[in-house]
Order: C-alpha cells, then sequence, then structure tokens
C-alpha cells in the first residue's frame, strides 16, 4: 500500500544545525532560539487536507476489509475530493480573481498552492480509477456483482436498455444543438452531460455539427438490470451507458461521430455579507440557487475525448488545461452509492451491531431522575445516541418541563430530535431553537427545519449575525416541586441521528446546577443582547475557549520548565491556528509530552528536533468517522478533561460560537483517558505524520499484538456477539 503519494513539494530537511538544537531544546537564549515564524514550520493547508484523502482512499486497497466497505472509501474519497474543488480551490481562484491573495503561515501564496493542487489532484484522480477498475470492479464482479459495459450487453440486454430508454429516459431528455440561437447552455453544478459530435444538416439546415445532452437528474444513474436479462449474479448498467448507446435516436437523420460525458464543478461557497442581510433566511433561499451556477473550478471529460472538443469545452468555461481531469469511467463516482443500497449482500460488509445502553440508563423510566443522581457521559456511535432522543421525548410528555432550548447545526428537517421539539412546542411548552442556516451543504434542511418548527410554534433564532453558532447545547428546565431545576445535554458532535450511527462523537448528559447555569447563559447570549456572561464552568468561543486553552498550554510548559511531569494529549479532526500551533511548539520546547490525534488537517510540523521534537501526531481513518474533540491537561496529577465541539481552527475559535465543557469525576475522567490511549496505542488504523508532511501507516512491532482502537471499542463497549444494525 502506498503512503506517500502526496509528498508536498515544501518537506524539506527541518532540523536546525546541530549547534543550535541541543540549546533550543535545553531552553537556552532567545537569540539561539528557533524562530516559530518560519514558514518551514508550517504545513499548508490545503495539502494536508490532500493528504487526508490520500488516506481515505488508501483503505480502498486494503483487503482486510469487505469489498463493499472497500468501494465505499472510494466513494467517499470522490465526495470528499468534490467538496475540495467546490470550496477550497475555489477560494484560493477567488483570492487570485480579486487580488486578494492571503498567504498563511506556511508561506505559500494561493497561486503557488494551486499549481501544487493540480499535480497532486492529477496523480489522485488516475490512481482512484485505477483503483476502481483494476482491483474493486473486478473483486467484485468475482462475487457475482457487475456494472456492464455497453460492450459486454448481451442481446436480451441490448433490448431490455432499448426499451428503458425510450419509455423512462428519452422523454426526459432535452438535446442542445449549439447555433446562433442556441448557445451553450449554463449547466448545473456536478451535473451529468454529454458533448456530441454531429454529421448532417437537420430539419432546419443547421449543421453546426455540435450538441450537448444534459443528462436527466431525476434518473438514478445506476440502474438493475431485471432477473430475466441479467443472466447471473446481480448486473446493473450505468444511465451514461444507456444515453451513450442511443445518443443517435436523439438526432434523427443525423450521424453521431462521437459522444463524450463531462461534469463540471463549480464554485458552491455561500457569499453573504452580514452587514448588507435584513432577512438572512431570505437571502439564503437565494443563494442556494445561485451555488448551483457558481463558478467554474474543474472539469472532468472521459479520457477518450478528442483535444478539439476539450479545448473547446476549457474555452466556454474559462479553465486551462492544468483544470482539466480525464477520467477512465463515470465521471461522477459518488453516484455508485447506490451499488451498495442496491445490494443486499450484507457479509460483503462490515458486520452489523447494536449500540449499547449504560446501564444507569437500560431500564430507566424516568431519565431525569438518572441524571439528576450522576452525570452519564455517551461514546457514539458504540453507545446509543437514543438516551438524547428520549430525554427530549420524555421533556415534550412532561408536564413539569416548563421550557426547552436547543441548538441546531446539523439534524435533518425530519429527525427524530426535530420531531420531540415539534410535540414540545404543540404541548405548550416554551421552545427555543437556534438553528444555524449556514451549516455548509445542509443550508436546505435547515430552512425547511426552522420553518417546520415555527408552524408547531417554537420560537427559531438564526444566531448571531457573522459568527456561525456551532456548539451542540440542550437545555431543559423542569419545576420540581418548589425548585426550577435545568438538566442539559452537550456534546462534540451533531443533533443529527444518522451521523450519531456513523461519527464518532461524546455526549455528556448532566444536571451540574453550574454547568447548566452556564447553557443558560449562552443562550441568553444567543437570542438576546448585552454584555458578555461570566461562565463558572463552560468555555465559549469566540470569547474563552482560545483564550482558556492557551492557558492551559502555557501552565503545562510551566511546569515541565520547573522540571515538573508535564503533558497533554488533544483529539481533534484539524490543527490550522497558527497561535495553538506556536503554543504547542514552545510547551515541546520546554519538555512537555504532546500526543495530537488528528483525522483531518494537521498544519503543525511534529518531530523537529529542538522545536516539535516532544509532540506526536497520528491520524485515525477506519470504519467510522472520527469526529470527537476531546482535550486532557496533566495539570501536575490533577489532570483536566474537556470535550469541546471546536478543532483548533481559526474559524472556529474565533469566528463561531463553540463551547468547551468538563467532563468531572473520577470514575468519568478515568474512562476518559483510558479510551484516549487505546487511540494512542493503535498501530492498524493509525497514520503517523512525519516532519516533512507526509503520513505512514503505523505497524505493530515484532511482538506486539494488533491493536485497532476502533475494534477495541466495538468489543468493549458492544460485545462481539452483538447484532443488529448500527
Amino acid at each position: 500500500m502506498s503512503t506517500d503519494v502526496v509528498r508536498p513539494s515544501e518537506a524539506r530537511d527541518l532540523s536546525p544545525a546541530p549547534s543550535e538544537a541541543e540549546p533550543a531544546a535545553k531552553g537556552s537564549s532567545a537569540s539561539a532560539a528557533p524562530d516559530l515564524g518560519d514558514p518551514n514550520l508550517y504545513i499548508n493547508r490545503e495539502l494536508s487536507q490532500l493528504q487526508f484523502n490520500v488516506r481515505v482512499l488508501d483503505q480502498a486497497l486494503d483487503e482486510s476489509k469487505p469489498i463493499l466497505e472497500r468501494l465505499k472509501f472510494l466513494l467517499i474519497f470522490s465526495s470528499n475530493m468534490d467538496e475540495f474543488f467546490e470550496i477550497r480551490v475555489a477560494g484560493l481562484k477567488s483570492q487570485i480573481a480579486f487580488d486578494h491573495e492571503i498567504v498563511g503561515s506556511d508561506g505559500i501564496p494561493p497561486r503557488k498552492a494551486l499549481a501544487e493542487i493540480s499535480e497532486i489532484t492529477h496523480k489522485l484522480i488516475e490512481r482512484q480509477y485505477s483503483i476502481l477498475n483494476d482491483r474493486i470492479l473486478p473483486e467484485l464482479a468475482r462475487h457475482g456483482i457487475r456494472i456492464v459495459r455497453r460492450n459486454e450487453w448481451s442481446h436480451k440486454q441490448k433490448m431490455w436498455v432499448r426499451r428503458y430508454f425510450r419509455h423512462e429516459v428519452a422523454p426526459l431528455i432535452t438535446p442542445i444543438g449549439l447555433d446562433p440561437t442556441h448557445p451553450f447552455p449554463l449547466l448545473v453544478n456536478k451535473s451529468l452531460n454529454f458533448i456530441v459530435q454531429l454529421e448532417g444538416t437537420d430539419a432546419f439546415g443547421r449543421d453546426s455539427g455540435l450538441a450537448i445532452v444534459p443528462a436527466p437528474r431525476v434518473l438514478p444513474r445506476l440502474i438493475r438490470l431485471p432477473e430475466d436479462v441479467s443472466e447471473g449474479g446481480e448486473n446493473f448498467v450505468l444511465l451514461s451507458s444507456i444515453i451513450h448507446a442511443h445518443a443517435e435516436e436523439l438526432f434523427p437523420g443525423m450521424s453521431v461521430r462521437g459522444c463524450y460525458q463531462f461534469r463540471l464543478t463549480r464554485n458552491a461557497d455561500l457569499t453573504i455579507d452580514p452587514e448588507d442581510v435584513e432577512d438572512l433566511a431570505r437571502a439564503l433561499r437565494g443563494e442556494l440557487y445561485s451555488r448551483r451556477f457558481g463558478d467554474a473550478v474543474r472539469l472532468e471529460v472521459a479520457d477518450n475525448c478528442p483535444p478539439e472538443l476539450t479545448d473547446y469545452l476549457l474555452r466556454q468555461f474559462g479553465l486551462t488545461a492544468a483544470e482539466m481531469y480525464e477520467v477512465n469511467g463515470p465521471v461522477n463516482l459518488a453516484r455508485l452509492f447506490g451499488l451498495i443500497s442496491k445490494t443486499a449482500r450484507p457479509e460483503m460488509q462490515y458486520p452489523p451491531f447494536t449500540p449499547s445502553i449504560p446501564k444507569a440508563l437500560k431500564k430507566a423510566e424516568d431519565l431525569f431522575q438518572v441524571i439528576g443522581r450522576q452525570d452519564v457521559l455517551l461514546l457514539h456511535p458504540y453507545e446509543s445516541f437514543a438516551p438524547v432522543v428520549d430525554l427530549l421525548h420524555q421533556a415534550a410528555k412532561d408536564p413539569g418541563v416548563l421550557a426547552i432550548k436547543q441548538t441546531l447545526y446539523r439534524s435533518g428537517a425530519n429527525s427524530e430530535i426535530v420531531d420531540a421539539l415539534v410535540d414540545a412546542a404543540r404541548a405548550g411548552k416554551e421552545v427555543t431553537v437556534v438553528i444555524e442556516l449556514r451549516a455548509r451543504f445542509d443550508e436546505e434542511s435547515n430552512l425547511s427545519l426552522a420553518s417546520r418548527l415555527q408552524q408547531a410554534g417554537a420560537m427559531v433564532i438564526y444566531g448571531v449575525v457573522g459568527v456561525k453558532t456551532h456548539a451542540k447545547l440542550m437545555l431543559i428546565q423542569r419545576r420540581e416541586g418548589e425548585e426550577l431545576v435545568r438538566y442539559a445535554h452537550l456534546g462534540t458532535g451533531n443533533y443529527h441521528t444518522g451521523n450519531a450511527r456513523l461519527y464518532t462523537d461524546y455526549s455528556l448528559l448532566t444536571s451540574d446546577q453550574s454547568l447548566c447555569e452556564d447553557v443558560h447563559k449562552l443562550f441568553s447570549q444567543l437570542t438576546g443582547m448585552g454584555k458578555l456572561l461570566q461562565m463558572k464552568k463552560l468555555l465559549h468561543a469566540p470569547f474563552t475557549l482560545k483564550k482558556t486553552l492557551l492557558e492551559m498550554i502555557a501552565r503545562e510548559t510551566a511546569h515541565a520548565a520547573a522540571g515538573k511531569p508535564a503533558q497533554i494529549i488533544i483529539k481533534v479532526n484539524a490543527v490550522t491556528d497558527a497561535k495553538m500551533i506556536r503554543a504547542l511548539y514552545k510547551a515541546s520546547m520546554a519538555g512537555v509530552k504532546i500526543d495530537l490525534v488528528v483525522r483531518g488537517m494537521c498544519c503543525l510540523r511534529p518531530g523537529v528536533p529542538g522545536v516539535s521534537h516532544n509532540i506526536r501526531v497520528r491520524s485515525i481513518v477506519g470504519r467510522f468517522l472520527e469526529h470527537s474533540r476531546v482535550y486532557w491537561f496533566l495539570n501536575n496529577g490533577d489532570e483536566q478533561f474537556y470535550l469541546a465541539s471546536a478543532d483548533l481552527m481559526e474559524r472556529n475559535l474565533d469566528r463561531r460560537v463553540e463551547t468547551g465543557f468538563p467532563v468531572e469525576g473520577k470514575k468519568l475522567q478515568a474512562r476518559l483517558k483510558k479510551e484516549l490511549d487505546l487511540y494512542l496505542a493503535d498501530n492498524s488504523s493509525a497514520w503517523l505524520l512525519q516532519p516533512d508532511g507526509r503520513y505512514v501507516r503505523a505497524k505493530p512491532g515484532p511482538n506486539q499484538p494488533v491493536r485497532n482502537v476502533q475494534m477495541q471499542l466495538l468489543e468493549k463497549l458492544c460485545g462481539s456477539g452483538a447484532t443488529g444494525e448500527v
């Protein structure tokens, strides 16, 4: 398995001169200390994100995984790359277009970054299709699952496909001949299209020789052949193959000399100026339409398309040859997810399991009573998200519950969480929901759920203008005798029951009155106006979270400088904030042992002598998407544990409403530390970041057992004999 397909060009020997390395490590004079502003100490954010996609793609080559899961990783890679171009590449191109180029700590300007991205992504896309054609599809065929190509159709299959085309496809197709009255059409972002070479003159005497055929977006891209023509196994055909095979029927009396599929990727980032918006929901609806027709950023085209046609397409979209990707297969691989959903072959996927429910909650009829006695910590998906949903349902029905407040970032308009909030509002309870409309690619869903909640009588707030509300909070206020008691849920993930089965995230259910009071204050800040309210336990961005994290890192640094044991463990999705990175470098130089578990982007370079020699960085890529954020500090033996909704990114710490909340109590802390230790001991699904920016797959030592943290947590929290769907 290749581990160095992406080798960032800025990778170089970062070791200081021998005379500098040792004194700096021991804390020598400032004149000999390394310059922490040196661009060589930072990895470019976009190139680091590409490295994560490499790790995802490599899972498709892992023969220890079931074949449909390997296909899934390949398709996730494809989907990730789409978003990378829609957002990250589009953002760099916009900086150049508007002459507003931003150079980060790594010192790489956007133009150079785009050149390196192009070189890397062309290799990755070629590798992706090679894996699909040479490894995945042949293996699926050995299991009786085939995507039948046009040149492989039997006579029976050709007849069935022709009927399908004439009855289901042709009535929905609008072929567009290109001439002065039919200019090149405006094509929807990521839609499947064909450019067709024609010969002959039509009924009106037109002979432009070119036409565009947009594939109907309402039709499935993958069609299962019925059993009577399948000829054994589970056989499928692609919509693109069906259209290609019958292109001549779309142009009667003319000759089709060539038909080639292509797909255009556009800028899909939303650009709303909060100062010019009076009604955010209305403005967002307008932007959602424009997202489909943003500026072009990438052209994918069949690899047999003639140069004169690819050049023509590039001119139409204002793209260069470096922005074109010739592919040997379907131009939108993410559409092959249908192959997994349409195939009933459980033996070719991960074995199912049943998320567990902690003993304290398993037989509890009154969740308020349990949470009133003790804090409950859940680790999803190994432990069920159902208690969170059940608590909300119970609150909706409980006559003692007076008010419910909730943040929603991603949930889905028809989720159980929203159902419970609707029931509570209809039951006459005071329901306040802070919905972040600008959750990327979930904007439309969030607009829908906002309307649904408003119609039920809930008070819907869109957060703070210019600052995304990314915190995951639920607050329930309940009358118990003469007292008003508060209960809260705080999480590292979204209130999305589907994601809770696929993402690893922590949930804390608590009635700690100080913490619940802090949550109440934060809701007051979000829905009302006023000065910053002081919190007792809750850390919140953009005010105290970053400041406190920096203070805790500085405290460990001081402990190390004083000769005391000092250690930090942080588990997040990304590390890009330059100020946080510099603080970690200083801690390393003072002697603090630092372990970072970073799923995706990491701009910090570990293992640089004299600077980050005490820092190790690992990324876990496995069955579940690692999403939890955990911050642990040794604190001279008085350990501190925080869970958070925030990563170590500028956007999270400086431009979002985020929360960090403590985990207290020796029992819960001990559990959390053991789970962190499992991540640090993983030697099969972990990738280790090298000083030059590459990632190398961890492997067990000569006499070491294989350790896979996700499999260990499945065994520990669910039991190996568990059955049932995730």
